[in-house]
């Protein structure tokens, strides 16, 4: 597997802090999210590595692991307890020095644990890591809105699995050890998650912003007054300044959708006006049209 160097995906450092990490990832997010760029071929794919590294930088002890192991940073445990053994089988011997294995070791390491013949003149079972899955779950806006448990039923085995809020379309998670079974005692697979989210018929959702549309009556948008609109979180009362213009916007601050991983976080819901004139006017009520436009002063 071939190195993924996720500071440099996140544009950011190695001294970064969790608050530069996040920034950086939701920009990227956005800048990249396959909604976005329905002509670009590649969106998904940089999103999806976006989200990876993020997964990873962010959660201090994969980011600890990875700092410290690089693309091997999966296999910490295993390298720490495999490293002990033969220290101790070694040192036993008088045929290892005392030095710490170097970083450049790690994958030849690897090999000889995962997919190569054991030291020593000895031989035994080669180890195989599983192979990874993949799984789809498909969620519609609403559902996407607050976190949830499900139960998959991979391999025969029942996995219940946390839904973030805030999850993306198209994103994909990693559940670490859910993949094949490996073969004579080699690490399990890992299990990948990709989320399919429907839209929804009257608000779409762009990052975290949403943004809907309502009709406006004439008399509502000349005078002012209160509506009631319908969002993701049922309904809400909205005031309608007078002389309310045709596609004039609103924005509802923190009515949005939730911020993937960060708690009380959220986007803002957008509300365009459409004024509609009405129509089957009373012989009466277009009487007072015409009051009204002769009444009113002419340049």
């Amino acid at each position: 597997m071939d190195f993924v160097d996720y500071y440099k995906i996140l544009g950011i450092n190695k001294t970064a802090a969790p608050k530069e990490i996040k920034n950086a990832y939701r920009k990227l997010a956005r800048k990249f999210h396959p909604d976005l760029n329905p002509n670009d071929k590649d969106a998904k794919k940089n999103f999806q590595q976006i989200n990876e590294a993020n997964e990873v930088l962010s959660d201090p002890e994969k980011r600890k692991k990875y700092d410290q192991y690089g693309k091997d940073w999966q296999h910490a445990e295993e390298f720490e307890k495999a490293k002990q053994y033969q220290g101790q089988s070694f040192g036993s011997r008088g045929t290892r020095n005392s030095g710490s294995q170097s970083g450049a070791d790690f994958s030849d390491f690897f090999e000889s644990m995962f997919g190569g013949a054991a030291g020593g003149g000895r031989s035994r079972q080669v180890k195989y890591r599983g192979e990874d899955l993949n799984a789809e779950i498909h969620l519609n806006l609403i559902d996407a809105l607050k976190s949830q448990k499900q139960t998959l039923t991979v391999n025969g085995n029942k996995i219940r699995i946390t839904i973030p809020a805030g999850i993306e379309n198209g994103q994909t998670i990693k559940i670490q050890g859910h993949g094949g079974a490996g073969i004579n005692g080699g690490p399990n697979g890992d299990l990948y998650i990709t989320f399919s989210i429907a839209n929804h018929p009257k608000i779409k959702r762009l990052g975290n912003n949403l943004y809907t549309s309502v009709d406006l009556d004439l008399y509502t948008a000349v005078l002012g007054g209160e509506i009631t609109i319908d969002t993701l979180d049922g309904q809400v009362k909205l005031k309608v300044k007078p002389e309310t213009q045709n596609e004039s916007k609103v924005k509802l601050k923190g009515k949005g959708f939730p911020v993937y991983k960060s708690e009380g976080e959220a986007g803002d819901l957008y509300v365009t006006y459409h004024v509609k004139i009405p129509t089957n006017l009373t012989d009466k009520q277009k009487a007072l049209f015409t009051e009204l436009s002769d009444s009113s002063i002419k340049p």
